[in-house]
């Protein structure tokens, strides 16, 4: 009788962890690349709509500004449509597990790990940054969003090319490449406001192979 009981135990095992990647009608599970990487990039867009806001109410020169005001509304946008998502496969917003658990095992870590600790999203910005960007007045403001900005966007840009490694489902793949393109193109363009500024980004945290 042990080999049948045993069988069983196994089947519903792995009846479990399908269910945690997959829902009950094959939508994403809980565990899935899909579901952490909504909740991960919703809690990511965020911090750079916050970015935006703050070096928009500083007035700075017209092009700055106009910056801002693409960065708050294409990042709500798309935070809207991540945890739309989740609310359509029937998922929390938020979950136990770590940020980039997601990603665990599939290559993450292309930010230096001195950097970038384990379970920390990339590119965020930090607390102390956060306060010194708030504080920051004139060029200084634009310089340090633009230097915080590309390292952030630089960030998205490595956990978007992570989801389009492990998943095929088309919505999210479509997003992810959306913001690859849409981001690098940005970075572009914030790095030349900073050569136009005296300024150079900080390095970068992508890889270079």
């Amino acid at each position: 009788m042990r080999k049948p009981i045993l069988l069983v135990c196994g089947v519903l095992v792995l009846a479990a962890a399908a269910f945690l990647l997959f829902g009950r009608d094959g939508t994403p599970g809980d565990a899935s690349p899909e579901a952490g990487f909504a909740r991960d990039m919703a809690i990511h867009h965020a911090q750079a709509v916050d970015m935006a806001f703050v070096v928009r109410d500083k007035g700075p020169a017209r092009e700055i500004r106009s910056l801002a005001f693409d960065i708050i509304n294409t990042q709500a946008n798309q935070r809207g449509m991540f945890q739309g998502w989740l609310q359509q496969w029937q998922l929390t917003q938020a979950s136990d597990q770590r940020p980039m658990a997601w990603m665990s095992g599939h290559g993450h870590g292309a930010a230096p790990a001195a950097t970038v600790p384990a379970g920390t999203m990339p590119g965020m910005a930090t607390p102390q940054e956060l306060t010194k960007l708030k504080q920051a007045e004139g060029t200084q403001a634009e310089v340090l969003f633009l230097q915080l900005m590309i390292r952030h966007h630089e960030g998205g840009v490595e956990m978007a090319e992570g989801l389009l490694k492990l998943s095929t489902r088309s919505e999210v793949v479509s997003m992810a490449q959306k913001i690859v393109d849409g981001q690098t193109g940005e970075i572009k363009l914030m790095t030349e406001l900073l050569k136009q500024r005296g300024a150079q980004p900080y390095p970068s945290i992508l890889k270079t192979s």
